[in-house]
């Protein structure tokens, strides 16, 4: 076991502990050896996470914004200070107090972005209940399979989410999830978004109104000062993700290794100090704004940007660059996919000239891979005096991997095509695809894994899962955690991720990362985005299919094949040598996504392939499916077209 037990010893210092730790982690492998991660961080520990977040900086910044609420769906901002941050937690608290909520039980948020999220969140932290924040939008099949794996107490709603086109009002949603679920609610409090969907309350079936139930709370005094004593061990937080069997995982989060490593990482990773200001452009329902909209600029006495809205038409593709400049941001933290949206709507930057950027130090980007051209093109908006930073993480680690860290003293350079070096807390290793032990040395691609123990921000358990816990992550590779993907690390210590394991095309015997390919195609001048997958080929097996958008459609579409599709085969050889026997690429409007920006690869290959294409219910827009179904079959690359309709794909969710 390799841990750093003197850098780990000096953060659990920046955290307040009602009863200190008496190590930083403890190995405890069971009599039968069955536990695949025997490893608890920071063990007899006592602490309250939501008292490190907002109480204890009330003692000394009370006045200082916490959280800056701004919406372009509903043109309004709102300010919180620290003070009024732990006014309204202490009262929800209160509310979910008066409903039985207590420690270890579990409330679900099916909440927009708006500020009442975050509060739930720190409130079920202060009472030491578990929280389970699902997206507000989520389709009901989906909602109701989480409902029945945590089975929470009370869930917290809102009338409806605004998007730029369209309301969607949650209510139907969450009552048809409820139908399905065998598990029973006994209390759903909603908070109605004033002038753009009232629903009337109906109290005999559990239902509450949000702001009726803070004044009731206020009106007799019954607000919660105390915050809960719990355990290192002691879950926070149940987040779910898509399982590949159709099961959701219940990725669980713990208080004390989570509070020490968010702490530790608003300091070296992001350098971000109280009362400077970060912003987060992430849903409350992915680990992103989990770990950096809410826990770690809390954590860390800072300035936190909550934004609802889009990064283009909300109202134009200049909206991030304004919030930067209007509250002074120092980090900003976003997807590659938001990116690369600006940058096709602004492709010469005019709108980002109308605001100045000059607290702005660094501009974070993960959740997909990132292309040269983006990275590039972003580094020239934000300035020489800005990094702009790919790093590598997933849900189950809850903070960074691999970075580039601005606050560990002196700033190694930034190597764009990188996610950088390893962060400390993992320990990165390259497997060999054929022997499954450690590559002999640099740029050596294979299987990307973590030597355990995990860093203290990642997950101990699945919720109610112990078995597909061990089967998923640990049985692979014994001693590693397998992150799912293949890359390489370079000579300089740089970590490259090419693709998810199950992206590699093996062409006629030849192993190729669809990241390689993608790639060289991003570095067309008039693609802004694409997707490499496997297209069956008798004589080889599979050949690479490229799927791209253009930056410009009009007149060029038309002549792809005989204009750009030249220029891309040729680049690709070039670069890759003819193995890669790519041919053939085709058109899209759009590519399918998740609603945090990732690219739904897999739905495309098992489209292309001829199996059945299984939909996550995280999917922001399913008649893109369908789009790249009718091209796929216009282009005479699939048989026939197996997706039902738009209303028929959406019910199945």
């Amino acid at each position: 076991m390799t841990v750093d037990i003197p850098l780990w010893t000096k953060a659990a210092t920046l955290l307040d502990w009602i009863q200190p730790p008496r190590a930083v982690v403890a190995h405890h492998p069971d009599d039968n050896n069955t536990d695949p991660h025997p490893y608890t961080w920071f063990p007899g520990g006592v602490l309250n996470t939501c008292y490190n977040a907002v109480d204890r900086h009330c003692l000394t910044q009370p006045n200082c914004p916490a959280l800056i609420w701004d919406s372009t769906m509903v043109q309004a901002q709102r300010i919180f200070t620290y003070a009024q941050l732990l006014d309204h937690v202490q009262t929800l608290a209160g509310v979910l107090q008066s409903h039985g909520v207590g420690k270890g039980d579990t409330v679900l948020l099916y909440m927009p972005m708006v500020p009442e999220a975050v509060f739930t969140l720190l409130a079920c932290a202060r009472l030491g209940a578990v929280h389970s924040a699902v997206f507000g939008g989520f389709a009901p099949k989906e909602l109701a399979k989480r409902i029945n794996d945590c089975q929470p107490k009370v869930i917290l709603t809102a009338t409806c989410g605004i998007e730029p086109k369209r309301i969607i009002p949650y209510i139907p949603l969450l009552e048809s999830a409820l139908q399905l679920s065998s598990h029973k609610v006994p209390i759903r409090i909603i908070l109605q978004r004033p002038s753009k969907l009232i629903v009337p309350i109906n109290t005999t079936a559990g239902d509450r109104d949000y702001s009726h139930e803070m004044e009731r709370i206020r009106r007799t005094n019954a607000q919660v000062k105390t915050c809960t004593p719990v355990r290192s061990e002691d879950p926070l937080y149940v987040l779910y993700t898509s399982g590949t069997t159709g099961t959701p995982k219940g990725i669980t989060r713990t208080n004390g290794g989570h509070a020490v490593a968010l702490r530790w990482s608003m300091d070296h990773i992001f350098n971000v100090k109280a009362g400077e200001t970060m912003f987060t452009a992430s849903d409350i329902g992915w680990a992103v704004s989990h770990s950096y909209t809410v826990y770690g600029p809390f954590l860390a006495g800072a300035t936190s940007i909550m934004y609802e809205g889009k990064p283009v038409q909300t109202p134009d593709a200049g909206v991030f660059w304004r919030l930067l400049s209007q509250y002074k941001v120092k980090v900003m933290f976003t997807a590659p996919t938001a990116i690369r949206a600006i940058r096709r709507e602004d492709p010469e930057g005019l709108l980002a000239k109308k605001y100045p950027l000059t607290h702005l130090k660094a501009v974070f980007v993960a959740g997909e891979r990132s292309d040269l051209d983006t990275l590039n093109w972003c580094q020239g908006i934000v300035g020489p005096d800005c990094y702009v930073i790919d790093n590598y993480w997933q849900t189950e680690t809850g903070f960074p991997i691999t970075s580039t860290c601005l606050g560990s003293g002196t700033v190694e350079k930034v190597k764009f095509g990188s996610a950088g070096k390893q962060v400390p807390g993992s320990t990165v290793v390259i497997l060999s695809e054929e022997t499954n032990e450690p590559v002999a040395g640099p740029n050596e691609f294979g299987n990307i894994v973590l030597k355990l123990p995990l860093p203290p921000a990642s997950f101990p358990y699945l919720w109610n899962n112990e078995a597909s816990y061990g089967s998923s992550y640990f049985e692979k590779y014994p001693g590693y955690y397998d992150t799912g993907d293949a890359g390489m690390i370079d000579e300089e210590g740089y970590l490259h991720v090419m693709s998810r394991t199950d992206d590699i095309i093996n062409v006629a015997g030849h192993r190729l990362s669809t990241g390689s390919i993608e790639q060289i195609l991003l570095a067309h001048p008039q693609i802004v985005e694409c997707c490499v997958v496997p297209l069956p080929d008798r004589m080889k097996g599979h050949v690479p299919l490229g799927i791209v958008v253009l930056q410009h459609q009009e007149g060029v579409s038309a002549d792809f094949a005989k204009t750009i599709l030249p220029d891309l085969v040729a680049a690709t050889r070039r670069d890759l040598g003819a193995i890669a026997c790519f041919e053939t690429a085709i058109l899209v409007t759009r590519l399918p996504k998740t609603r945090s920006g990732k690219i739904l690869r897999r739905c495309i290959r098992d489209m292309v392939e001829g199996k059945p294409v299984r939909v996550p219910g995280t999917i922001e827009d399913t008649n893109v499916l369908l789009e790249v179904q009718d091209a796929l079959y216009e282009n005479q690359l699939i048989a026939q077209k197996t997706l039902p309709s738009p209303t028929s794909l959406t019910s199945k969710l």
